[in-house]
């Protein structure tokens, strides 16, 4: 696809967070990037949707060739969750150009088409292949949750690094399992206020209520704009 100033944040930093995105920096006077450019765009055609092409004239989109701080073209950088994660300036060979896509959008393995199945039993499968399969962890983890089975989960989480959903997770196999399935309903939600403001008086000296309080405003989740009050009097009461 032709990518423009206009259209960057779209088609290439928010497409990068389901595939890995191969911008191609090039100008109708650089006569190295019409030799490239055929050659990148068989390689990304025959990739099976690991990755997408994203193809940029520079002279007529200043502000993506200044972004990747271009100094000369060809210029080719992988961007994969809305970060650069290698690149390459330069015409280069096939074989070469094949080796950089591979490395930058791998083939999915066994391990993860079993996690992309998404049940019980092919998310046990994916981790028999690969102990820290992170979609496979964090799936499986949500599975046993939902059917309170909270230690188990968080054994599980222990095995990838922390993130948002990760936290998420952990706090909803903490609270148990019916906060954690009833999460979303105004009697829960008012519930949970009622309990967070019942644990402030002890969130200072008392370990496990904090903890609690903590995992209960990541049950009530960001976008709740409550969360930010209750964030705010824990730093309060802690400080």
């Amino acid at each position: 696809m032709d990518v423009t100033d206009a259209t960057f944040e779209q088609d290439v930093l928010e497409r990068s967070t389901q595939a890995t995105v191969i911008v191609d920096l090039w100008a109708e006077w650089c006569g190295p990037c019409k030799s490239l450019g055929p050659i990148i765009e068989k390689v990304v055609d025959e990739s099976d949707g690991r990755a997408v092409l994203a193809k940029v004239d520079v002279d007529a989109n200043p502000r993506v060739a200044q972004s990747f701080q271009v100094q000369s073209i060809p210029a080719v950088y992988a961007v994969r969750d809305r970060k650069v994660v290698d690149g390459f300036v330069g015409a280069i060979p096939e074989a070469q150009v094949r080796a950089f896509v591979d490395a930058v959008a791998p083939a999915a393995s066994e391990a993860d088409v079993l996690a992309a199945k998404g049940d019980e039993a092919s998310l046990r499968a994916a981790l028999d292949l690969q102990h820290d399969h992170p979609v496979a962890v964090v799936a499986l983890a949500e599975l046993l949750v939902e059917r309170g089975a909270g230690d188990e989960a968080l054994e599980l989480l222990e095995r990838v690094p922390e993130t948002a959903e990760t936290r998420r997770i952990a706090a909803l196999a903490r609270v148990g399992v019916g906060v954690a399935v009833g999460t979303g309903g105004d009697t829960v939600d008012d519930e949970i206020e009622t309990e967070l403001q019942a644990l402030l008086d002890r969130v200072k000296d008392d370990d496990a209520a904090r903890q609690r309080y903590v995992d209960l405003l990541e049950v009530l989740g960001a976008e709740d704009p409550r969360t930010a009050q209750y964030r705010k009097r824990l730093t309060q009461r802690l400080f």
